[in-house]
């Protein structure tokens, strides 16, 4: 009881008029800022920091990428799930209780997950995750678009963007390093520590806050939301799943496309028609804010979708440890962290739809560049593309956000944040399912069609089996039989390795054209009014 009593003290002591952590003091909407950075830090460090640790999981579950990829999907997608509630929720039960809430999940599910003895604890765990991280992200927009004016709000989502742009520099790098010298457990538990950090800022520093008018909550919408989102990237992941022999003809794939069409058309045809939808789609009839969702989508779909793919290929391809594939994502973040309150500035001087159009197509650049490697790439021409990258999405995030939430009231800002970080999570997880997919596809087309232009009598093919089992004599000490045998299987894996390498290359390029082609709505964009 006397803990409790001097706990309410010291918080009362804090809200002294004269501290800065008085609603009414000018220091305290930037403190408020700092606290919202931490939680956006922790929750996009576990979009980036899982991938470099997949093919050790793999390797440790003994698992398949299909299997593997509901590590990063399941916590994109418990995400895109909780993102529209959490503003309801934050609208009846208060922003600081439900951000504090979405720490508390976050930081236990980090926790799980380092616990996990399978695959599926590991799943289950990141769900947990997720809906922590779906609270953290759009309540944090949502708080501090409310509390900074319309001046000083693109500069704050500017530095708001450097604790994501630290997570994509620093998350694969701490990975790549807790992988490679501990285990893949403690990349989750690494959160942990900062998940308290988090929870006893925000206890401290928020204030809190609660709207006057409470929605009715949208059962309809949030059931049809859950059904739908899962069964339709199951489908999508299981098509050409090495334990679906029936391929997308398989019955229950049918049967899951079927029932998510259904459960999607309930879900829009509830959001456009009740009185109080779950997640606003008419925010989307305002010009700006439509065109700037469609093109989040299109470019969540390359952004998340690449990230996932990139350290696969370091790492079975290129023969990288997790820490030398989680160190090339370092300029990425350091670039972007630098460009995103450069860009916010700039956004308020000239055209942002320029300075969209221009990250776009370099975005898409780098995409087109990565669609070119093989086993003999060099790490500059890596790094080339990645630095590209980083300068693209630090001027794209920052004045696309400002552009979207321009013409929206402040008291749908909550409501607006929602929509755009559930279409953001959606695209990240349509991303990873269809690039999976295409994949294994890709794979496995390369690899019948490498394996049927060998001529087992042409000069060629003799020549390099001939090489390839005196290579195994010499190196080994093989008797002749045995060389030949092993001979045999250097080839089909390098034809393997190859026919991989090449599925990459063609899914790098198909990100190019959507990501390109989400450039096009961009002209139809209004410039922002100052002085709303």
């Amino acid at each position: 009881m006397r803990d409790i009593t001097l706990a309410h003290r010291f918080r009362r002591k804090v809200r002294n008029r004269n501290s800065a952590f008085h609603p009414q003091h000018d220091e305290y909407k930037w403190w408020l800022l700092g606290n919202i950075m931490i939680g956006t830090f922790m929750a996009v460090l576990d979009s980036t920091i899982v991938n470099v640790a997949l093919p050790k999981i793999m390797t440790s579950f003994g698992v398949g990428i299909d299997k593997i990829e509901w590590v990063s999907t399941a916590y994109m997608l418990a995400m895109a799930v909780m993102l529209p509630t959490s503003g309801w929720m934050a609208d009846k039960f208060g922003y600081k209780r439900m951000y504090f809430l979405g720490l508390v999940l976050f930081t236990l599910g980090s926790l799980l997950c380092g616990m996990s003895g399978n695959e599926d604890m590991l799943i289950i765990s990141r769900v947990i995750q997720g809906f922590g991280a779906g609270a953290i992200q759009p309540l944090g927009m949502a708080i501090i678009s409310r509390e900074f004016p319309p001046k000083q709000r693109g500069l704050a989502l500017g530095f708001w963007a450097i604790a994501a742009a630290a997570s994509v520099s620093f998350g694969p790098l701490i990975g790549g390093y807790l992988v490679d010298n501990f285990s893949w457990q403690l990349i989750f538990d690494v959160n942990v520590p900062i998940g308290i950090i988090g929870m006893a800022a925000t206890l401290i520093i928020q204030s809190e806050y609660k709207s006057k008018k409470v929605r009715k909550f949208d059962l309809v919408g949030f059931i049809s939301a859950v059904i739908f989102l899962p069964l339709l990237l199951y489908a999508l992941s299981q098509g050409n799943a090495a334990t679906n022999s029936d391929g997308w003809g398989a019955p229950y794939i049918l049967v899951c496309l079927a029932i998510s069409f259904i459960m999607m058309v309930v879900f829009i045809t509830a959001e456009f028609t009740v009185d109080e939808p779950l997640l606003d789609l008419r925010l989307l009839s305002d010009r700006n804010f439509g065109i700037c969702s469609l093109i989040m989508l299109m470019f969540s779909i390359g952004m998340f979708g690449s990230t996932f793919l990139l350290p696969l290929y370091l790492q079975n391809s290129l023969g990288y440890t997790a820490l030398q594939a989680g160190a090339v994502f370092l300029p990425v973040g350091i670039i972007q962290g630098t460009m995103s309150p450069i860009s916010g500035f700039l956004g308020n001087k000239i055209n942002s739809k320029w300075m969209i159009i221009t990250g776009v197509g370099l975005l898409a650049f780098s995409f087109y560049l990565n669609s070119s490697f093989s086993f003999l790439t060099e790490r500059p021409y890596i790094m080339m593309g990645l630095y590209i990258r980083g300068f693209a999405l630090g001027i794209i995030f920052t004045p696309l956000s400002t552009l979207s939430l321009s013409q929206i009231p402040r008291e749908k800002m909550a409501q607006a944040s929602g929509v755009t970080n559930t279409i953001r999570q959606i695209g990240g997880s349509l991303g990873v399912a269809i690039l999976t997919t295409v994949l294994t596809t890709r794979v496995t087309y390369h690899n019948e069609l490498y394996s049927e232009a060998i001529q087992p009598y042409s000069p060629t093919y003799v020549q390099v089996k001939n090489g390839l089992q005196n290579y195994a004599q010499r190196t080994v000490g093989s008797s002749p039989a045995v060389a030949a045998q092993q001979g045999q299987t250097l080839l089909v894996s390098n034809i393997a390795k190859q026919a991989y390498i090449q599925g990459v290359d063609d899914d790098f390029l198909l990100v190019a054209v959507i990501t390109i082609l989400g450039s096009a709505p961009v002209f139809l964009l209004r410039r922002k009014n100052h002085n709303v």
